[in-house]
């Protein structure tokens, strides 16, 4: 896969990176279901086999354990070591309950711990993961800290995620910010008309995740299978898996469907792949559960939708709105 750099980074990663959010496993709030370690670190192989060049997790990630997974995957790899991103400012307590905390002095424990479980000596990426709530000056004392970090070469960048426009300036104001991870795909398009737009003026660089809405626009999700989504699964009851909105987006999958079909490709890809048009857009994070998934997605980093195929796509709104 070609290569984009990434914001003001030295990072030049590959469209798609690899998410490793679900293969944390079960036993937290934002689980995605039971998860079979062997299954998650074949994924992440076969992802690298593809050509992925980076791997995006976070503490929060089955508390931990996605970060282990991520470290176990990597020292059984014996090619070409990918980017590590991570994040910070979710902390759980012993029920696994989340909350956020971003204190100086809490991201600077957490950095520790995540460099102690993913075995490296330095985190490529380094993501605040959610704004504190309004009414916090955490934000500055945080970003603060994050900046100290890569001063102190335990982070070699910087971004965040899930920040508004407001927010991105208030931490430009102390330190530059590499990037920003943003929710964006079909299914939820709200960040298009000023976050976006605002990064690519400033040069901030743009790796969304679940471009594929969370399983739902790979073409394999059906009414019976969001149905029947185990208990300690998040999405069981997600409006976005439940009706109305549940038959909505699997329409928009037919639609997908017929444009996959033309390039030969799966309708997750070409979902990963209309995220990527986006001039904004530096990278994907795309997850997979499993070596299969992972074949049937990682390569949509070098799928270019015609302006027929984009055209195709996206009369639906307008029809389903009308």
């Amino acid at each position: 896969m070609k290569t984009r750099k990434l914001g003001n980074s030295d990072l030049h990663i590959t469209p798609v990176g690899y998410g490793a959010w679900a293969v944390g496993g079960s036993g937290w709030q934002f689980a995605w279901g039971s998860q079979d370690d062997n299954d998650s670190i074949a994924a992440i192989h076969r992802s690298l086999e593809l050509g992925v060049n980076w791997i995006d997790t976070a503490a929060v990630y089955g508390l931990g354990h996605s970060e282990e997974i991520v470290a176990r995957a990597l020292k059984s790899w014996s090619g070409l070591p990918p980017y590590v991103f991570s994040k910070c400012g979710l902390r759980w307590n012993a029920e696994g309950q989340v909350q956020k905390l971003l204190s100086g002095d809490s991201i600077r424990r957490e950095v520790e711990d995540s460099l102690r479980r993913l075995s490296v000596d330095v985190i490529d990426l380094y993501q605040m993961h959610w704004p504190p709530d309004p009414d916090s000056p955490q934000l500055e004392e945080g970003w603060s800290t994050m900046a100290d970090l890569k001063r102190e070469g335990k982070v070699r960048w910087i971004g965040v995620s899930n920040f508004n426009v407001e927010q991105l300036r208030r931490a430009q104001a102390i330190a530059p910010v590499t990037s920003l991870q943003p929710r964006y795909s079909l299914v939820h398009r709200e960040v298009e008309d000023e976050i976006l737009p605002y990064c690519l003026n400033q040069g901030i660089g743009v790796i969304v995740y679940s471009p594929m809405a969370s399983g739902l626009l790979t073409g394999a999700m059906t009414r019976e299978r969001a149905a029947t989504l185990p208990n300690d699964d998040w999405r069981r009851a997600h409006p976005d898996f439940t009706e109305p909105g549940l038959s909505y987006n699997l329409a928009l999958v037919d639609r997908l469907r017929k444009v996959a079909k033309r390039h030969e490709r799966s309708v997750g890809e070409v979902a990963i792949a209309w995220t990527l048009h986006n001039p904004a857009v530096t990278g994907a994070i795309v997850g997979a559960r499993n070596a299969k998934q992972a074949e049937g997605v990682m390569r949509a980093g070098d799928l270019r939708l015609s302006n027929e195929a984009l055209n195709e796509i996206e009369p639906f709104f307008a029809e389903t709105v009308s």
